[in-house]
């Protein structure tokens, strides 16, 4: 694997499945609208069965920041399982020719040789997804998938909360910020989605006293780690504890909490909203980005609008073009 990245991200590797729907079909599979759900491979198999004509992606939410990060020019390296299957193929292809480093952990290593992970997305007319993911394979990563040597030359290790499902996942986040904070490096955690935060309440609270140094989360999942009523409050409180907090608030842009100043900065308005997919990860992607570079929160946020605002005017979760060009006049 690639050595001395700006980034490395730890995810769920995963291939996205693409379909659009309308509100019906979201009450007759029992679906709730803008939500990601873990599903075992029957679900699966039933809602793929109900999509109609699909289209698919590789994804992942820390996979689409990494390719975002090297479509801006960034150095980017991804550590996921994949299973010993086409769609295992079709994510390593996609995520190497995207110019991001990636070994995967070959079959036949003592795990269950489950398939690769891949998330169901239905986009409605209001351009909102919903996801059903079966983890599959990504669920097997424990630490020994954590190059340490990668992580310590890596300025910036960077986590996704949809890894928390299973305990060894939890434990190769440990390992990788122990890497990281030995080599005098950042970690930087996604809460991901509210669904994620319900269910590890608990941990990511103490990930984020106790590890994290750059958070991000939108205005529900903030609100939910800290069960409270107003996000600004909940924003408060996480900045007490990270170095970078990074609120998303959706049309209404970001406020980024840092060095006890907040930085409000507006979304970057788009002709129309195709599909939100992948918003938050790539408008990671821009912010580590301009932290990459050594420019300040606002300019990051600025970023990070950008890199967002090109991802959902298209279906799918990765950049169509180089982000690098779409941000070069900010940068001039």
């Amino acid at each position: 694997m690639g050595a001395g990245v700006d980034v490395v991200g730890i995810g769920n590797a995963l291939v996205d499945v693409i379909a659009r729907v309308d509100d019906d079909f979201l009450t007759t599979h029992g679906l709730v609208k803008s939500s990601m759900a873990l599903v075992e491979a029957d679900r699966a198999e039933t809602l793929y069965g109900a999509m109609g004509p699909a289209v698919e992606v590789s994804g992942g939410s820390a996979a689409n920041t990494m390719a975002g990060l090297a479509s801006l020019g960034s150095r980017a390296a991804f550590i996921g399982r994949v299973g010993d299957d086409q769609l295992g193929e079709v994510f390593a292809h996609d995520i190497r020719a995207a110019g991001v480093a990636f070994d995967d952990v070959a079959p036949g290593t003592g795990r269950s040789g489950a398939p690769t992970g891949r998330s169901l997305i239905v986009v409605t007319p209001d351009a909102q997804r919903t996801m059903s993911t079966l983890l599959g394979a990504a669920s097997e990563l424990g630490p020994d998938d954590v190059d340490e040597a990668l992580v310590a030359g890596a300025r910036l290790t960077y986590l996704e909360g949809y890894l928390f499902d299973r305990e060894a996942a939890g434990e190769a986040f440990v390992k990788a910020a122990d890497a990281a904070h030995g080599a005098g490096r950042l970690v930087a955690l996604t809460l991901s989605d509210s669904f994620c935060v319900e269910r590890f309440h608990k941990p990511f609270q103490r990930l984020v006293a106790d590890t994290v140094d750059i958070l991000f989360a939108n205005e529900d999942e903030l609100r939910l780690l800290y069960a409270a009523d107003d996000a600004d409050e909940a924003l408060a409180v996480a900045g007490g504890f990270c170095a970078l907090v990074v609120m998303t608030r959706g049309a209404a842009g970001s406020t980024v909490a840092a060095d006890g100043r907040l930085h409000h900065v507006p979304a970057v308005p788009v002709d129309r909203v195709v599909d939100t997919t992948g918003a938050g990860d790539l408008y990671a992607a821009g912010f580590l980005h301009g932290l990459v570079l050594g420019l300040d929160p606002a300019t990051c946020a600025q970023l990070g609008a950008m890199a967002a605002s090109e991802v959902i005017s298209h279906v799918g979760a990765r950049p169509e073009t180089s982000l690098a060009d779409l941000v070069a006049p900010r940068l001039a």
